[in-house]
């Protein structure tokens, strides 16, 4: 369970220090920990959620004058995904002070995406809600703006691309079944096969059935010259 001592060293990681800790308090403070759904960090995390797209887009308009709107809507959503604000809170460590049930402790909750997803984006509405909206969006941007800049890859949606690919050639939309799993509960790694009438398949491996299946169909485009595979980079 965190402490005061502990709020001093995530203050110190955020570049802040609240005027009221009760809100970090109440950011690192996942649902298994709180006496009532309300004292957890969800509403703090819807609000964050908003707070983090206004900055992120600001920040892409600004970066990229001559990207039409479906390239900034693509590169936002890049930013914003669950996965993205789990790097954040894992570069940040915030996971070391996160406020889990037992439950969680047991299943590895400090290092769940989901979970470390949710505590940044509350992080950054408890900033917003302490100090307001130029304080939350400069720990956005010293957070976010690396990782936007060297964003790698196509812009697309793997999954999307390869499903829109078949259909443009009159096949059947792909499968995806998992193959495999390995690793400990808390920290597992899938395997996932995807199946196309027609096209040869592949296996993609991830953290998370969602990232296996993004490889997976990554894998097939790339062999079919359609993507550039950055795992090969």
């Amino acid at each position: 369970m965190s402490t005061f001592a502990d709020l001093d060293t995530v203050e110190a990681r955020i570049g802040h220090r609240f005027a009221d800790r009760a809100l970090l308090l109440m950011a690192l403070t996942h649902t298994s920990a709180a006496a009532t759904p309300a004292a957890s960090y969800q509403r703090l995390e819807f609000l964050g959620d908003r707070v983090l797209a206004l900055s992120v887009a600001g920040m892409l308009h600004h970066a990229f004058p001559d990207a039409e709107e479906g390239e900034l809507a693509r590169r936002l959503n890049a930013m914003v995904k669950r996965e993205t604000c789990a790097d954040v809170a894992r570069s940040l460590a915030f996971g070391d002070a996160v406020r889990l049930g037992p439950g969680e402790l047991q299943t590895g909750g400090r290092n769940k995406t989901a979970i470390l997803g949710d505590v940044a984006e509350a992080v950054i509405a408890a900033v917003y809600l302490d100090a307001g909206f130029d304080v939350a969006r400069d720990f956005v941007e010293r957070n976010w703006y690396p990782l936007m800049m060297e964003a790698r890859g196509p812009l697309r949606d793997a999954k999307t691309t390869l499903q829109e690919w078949l259909q443009s050639r009159g096949l059947a939309a792909p499968t995806y079944r998992q193959v495999g799993r390995s690793g400990p509960d808390h920290d597992p790694v899938f395997e996932i096969a995807v199946d196309i009438v027609g096209v040869e398949g592949a296996i993609g491996t991830g953290r998370s059935k969602r990232e296996a299946e993004r490889d997976a169909a990554t894998r097939v485009l790339a062999r079919e010259g359609l993507w550039k595979d950055d795992t090969d980079a």
